[in-house]
């Protein structure tokens, strides 16, 4: 899909040019074949299959959360001072290594290894993508646009997840480990495209006093209010969110068959898709605050009725939810960029992923002990009530914005 060409229902095309046109189309495809991943519906089956148990199983994915929790900072200051480009090609080759140790499979220490290059992999590309785009769309003063773009591009992972699906169950109904084997293909395409991004500028003016550099981010992160409580329902709603999205495959595979299950994730992510695509339009319509707000209400609601009375239609449930997930992403990340400063837009990234990564590392695990106990079912319920005191922080939020606002009034009428 073109980020420029119109489709239908999408009227016109988006104003890009030179630089900003290359990096914002190569993005795109990127984006694509770093989330075609044919595992993904069936992954935490395989891990639990070969550790064993369901907490074993999502230990995995606390490993790779630990791991990119230890290099966030660093590959985020790597990318504020050498560059968003080089960081892109590291953090690629670090997923291919990744997936063969998936695929090598075998034993909990071959998974870890394989857990340990995601996550580092992950680090290199957190904080780092989102800052390539905002500082390509600075250089011609298109700040302003950043939602539309960033909708738009992220559009482009659920894509990449919603095909990758359909050709990972088909796959897994023969073997789990060609699903992982066939995954190395495109990592190794992203690797590619990484070396054809054109460098923007914004970064290039950045201190090269690398302690100096992150003191000045953490005095940011100190001072902001408002950027403290986005990083809290960040970190929750993602280390919460991640692991129930990881581990509903096994909710659906009692109430389906493992077939089915690439079709259920392929179209909650072509959903999905559609929820970044539009993202941009609904933010400026009715406000970042107001759109993420209204996702963590409707999928909390949804969440309960489909885990609280399971039946054959949950999945179905499930699945129409996941309209909203690009919608409150493309919010909460385009509020986050709004508190950033452009000096350590990637370091200030990187700490809020890195504070989320530590939250999702220990949740996960407790996650899945407590499945092992109560079972998957009334563990996914659990999680969407502790999803629910997000919105007395959405409270604090908005009366840190009332009285914001109320200051600058009354300094504008002195």
């Amino acid at each position: 899909m073109d980020i420029e060409t119109p489709i239908r229902g999408v009227p016109g095309r988006l104003p890009v040019s030179g630089q900003l046109h290359r990096n914002v189309r190569l993005l795109t495809w990127f984006n694509f074949f770093l989330d075609f991943v044919p595992y993904a519906p069936i992954e935490i089956i395989y891990f639990s299959e070969i550790t064993g148990s369901y907490a074993l199983g999502l230990s995995i994915f606390s490993v790779v959360t630990i791991s990119s929790s230890l290099f966030e900072v660093p590959t985020g200051i790597f990318s504020d001072r050498i560059g968003r480009k080089r960081t892109m090609l590291l953090g690629s080759i670090c997923k291919i290594l990744a997936v063969v140790f998936y695929a090598l499979g075998g034993s909990f220490l071959v998974l870890a290894m394989g857990a340990l290059c995601e996550g580092i992999g992950r680090a290199f590309f957190s904080g780092n993508n989102d800052a390539l785009l905002y500082d390509s769309l600075a250089d011609r003063h298109q700040e302003s646009l950043f939602p539309t773009y960033l909708g738009k591009t992220s559009s482009m992972f659920q894509m990449g997840l919603a095909f990758a699906a359909l050709l990972g169950g088909f796959v897994a109904s023969y073997s789990f480990k060609w699903v992982f084997w066939i995954a190395v293909i495109p990592q190794t395409i992203c690797a590619v495209i990484s070396l054809f991004f054109v460098e923007p500028e914004r970064h290039r003016q950045e201190s090269t006093n690398v302690f100096a550099h992150l003191r000045e981010a953490l005095r940011h992160f100190r001072a902001n209010g408002k950027l403290r409580l986005l990083t809290i329902v960040s970190a929750v709603r993602n280390g919460v969110g991640e692991t129930m999205w990881q581990f509903e495959p096994v909710f659906i595979s009692m109430l389906w068959p493992t077939w089915a299950l690439g079709i259920v994730r392929f179209f909650s992510n072509i959903f999905a898709a559609g929820g970044f695509w539009y993202a941009g339009g609904v933010i400026k319509r009715f406000t970042a605050l107001r759109v993420l707000v209204t996702n963590l209400l409707f999928n909390r609601i949804v969440g309960i009725i489909a885990f609280g009375f399971p039946t054959a239609c949950s999945p179905a449930l499930l699945t129409v939810a996941s309209v909203f997930y690009g919608l409150g992403m493309t919010a909460q990340t385009t509020l986050l960029q709004r508190e950033f400063t452009d000096h350590q837009r990637a370091t200030l990234g990187s700490l809020n992923t890195f504070i989320g990564s530590l939250f999702f590392a220990v949740f996960a695990f407790l996650f899945g002990f407590i499945a092992d106990r109560i079972g998957a079912t009334h563990s996914l319920l659990l999680g969407e009530f502790i999803l629910l005191p997000l919105f007395w922080v959405f409270w604090r939020i908005f009366k840190h914005d009332q009285r914001r606002k109320s200051a600058v009034t009354g300094a504008g009428m002195k």
